[in-house]
């Protein structure tokens, strides 16, 4: 249960609406799909922010799963959100020990250009309107302003 105790972080800052916690195994995006299939549709997000919602919510949720918790069924990943007016915010954590966010290699660079990973973050970054981590990486808050009109 360490993954809750470091979503607390966050949450403290944040009332969730809906937290969910399951096991790092790969198949077990598709419940982060289905959630936010689900909170789209009950706070009737507009059909422009749903695909950065979505892409930007399951590269955080992989990242947890592969790279936080190098895919051990026995760590789990927690992924909760709120909605306060406009913004809807994310929380993902996941129980490694968390990676250095703030020197990634550009994936925009020609040597990184063509390679496999390293984009997950720089996409989240790119499609939602804020992205804090804490717990030295092991937590991502990601905020979504729906008001405004999606790129």
């Amino acid at each position: 249960m360490v993954a809750i105790k470091k979503a607390l972080i966050l949450t403290k800052k944040v009332e969730l609406l809906e937290r969910i916690n399951f096991p790092s195994k790969a198949e077990n995006i598709n419940l982060a799909e289905k959630l936010i299939d689900e909170l789209c549709e009950k706070h009737n997000v507009h059909e422009d922010h749903y695909g950065n919602i979505l892409i930007a919510i399951t590269e955080a949720v992989n990242n947890a799963i592969h790279h936080g918790n190098k895919l051990d069924p026995e760590k789990s990943v927690t992924l909760g959100y709120s909605v306060d007016g406009d913004k809807l915010s994310v929380l993902i954590a996941d129980e490694g020990p968390g990676f250095d966010f703030e020197n990634l290699p550009d994936p925009t660079e020609p040597e990184n250009i063509e390679k496999p990973h390293g984009r997950g973050v720089f996409l989240m970054k790119a499609l939602a309107d804020e992205v804090q981590f804490e717990q030295n990486g092991a937590e991502v808050e990601m905020v979504f302003d729906l008001s405004k009109k999606a790129e």
